[in-house]
């Protein structure tokens, strides 16, 4: 009996990692298929539609020497806001979600449910109904055109606090009561108590905040006006046109835009399945 449910666990492991492996041939061929295409002739490129073999000895890198130095370096300004952007709003945005998470979670005062819920409305809004009143805010801010104007609406990330608050949640009061017997102050209590046990959840959010912060859009194709102030999905965007399309400029730079977001996963990536399967416990 034993050995033939140590068989079946055996077979059923090797049915999901051969599931598995498909699954990820499967997501991975696009990026493959991105990496080929921009080393290739963008002339070529669709000449003879696209086929899913490459020639690998017509493989070139002037795509991505057009991309880093032509167009004024146009393609690095738009690189380097998105960095800027995307580091600010996420290193912000954690912080400030944390403490409002840590806020709701550990503390009782009269508005505590009324503003929750207010965190829990925030949520279900899209971004598309909350523009003409941003956008007007940031024009009597003074603020177009500028990395403060498109970060400073975000600051504040009603998904993030309502993590952080679940998160929170879970964890013994005991440690509060402790620093507070200790004399800590609460300042103390949320910075050398609580964000240690919040490795999980930063780690989480970190990956999660950047990838919104990375490949937003919207706002800040309204905020930016200008060519060399775009960030990298505005800037991409711009190059499809109905007069013709720089594709070798779009490919490359669409390649080399994964790479801060690959990054930014392989240092939290541990962080990230602990703070999931223990939300998931959690919850």
């Amino acid at each position: 009996m034993i050995v033939e449910n140590v068989k079946q666990r055996k077979a059923t492991r090797i049915i999901l990692t051969a599931f598995l492996v498909v699954v990820s041939v499967i997501v991975m061929f696009p990026i493959y298929f991105m990496i080929i295409a921009s080393l290739k002739d963008p002339s070529n490129l669709f000449k003879d539609g696209l086929k899913m073999v490459f020639d690998f000895s017509n493989l070139t890198g002037e795509n991505y020497i057009y991309t880093l130095t032509g167009e004024d370096y146009v393609y690095l300004h738009w690189y380097w806001n998105s960095l800027v952007i995307m580091l600010l709003s996420t290193t912000v945005s954690l912080i400030f979600s944390a403490i409002g998470g840590y806020g709701l979670a550990a503390y009782d005062f009269k508005l505590k449910k009324p503003l929750f819920m207010l965190v829990m409305v925030v949520m279900v809004f899209p971004l598309e109904i909350m523009l003409l009143p941003l956008y007007k805010m940031i024009i009597q801010m003074g603020l177009m055109n500028t990395k403060l104007g498109s970060v400073l609406p975000f600051l504040m990330a009603p998904t993030a606090i309502f993590f952080f608050r679940q998160y929170i949640s879970g964890i013994s009061s005991d440690f509060i009561d402790a620093g507070r017997v200790d004399g800590c102050t609460e300042i103390g209590i949320f910075a050398k108590i609580i964000v240690p046990q919040l490795s999980p959840a930063i780690g989480a959010m970190t990956i999660l905040l950047a990838l919104r912060n990375w490949n937003a859009f919207l706002w800040p194709l309204i905020v930016f006006n200008s060519e060399k102030s775009f960030t990298l999905p505005v800037g991409l965007s711009s190059l499809l046109s109905t007069y013709g399309d720089n594709y070798e400029l779009l490919i490359p730079g669409s390649v080399l835009a994964l790479v801060p977001l690959v990054i930014i996963f392989l240092f939290n990536q541990r962080q990230f399945i602990e703070g999931l399967s223990s939300g998931g416990v959690k919850g």
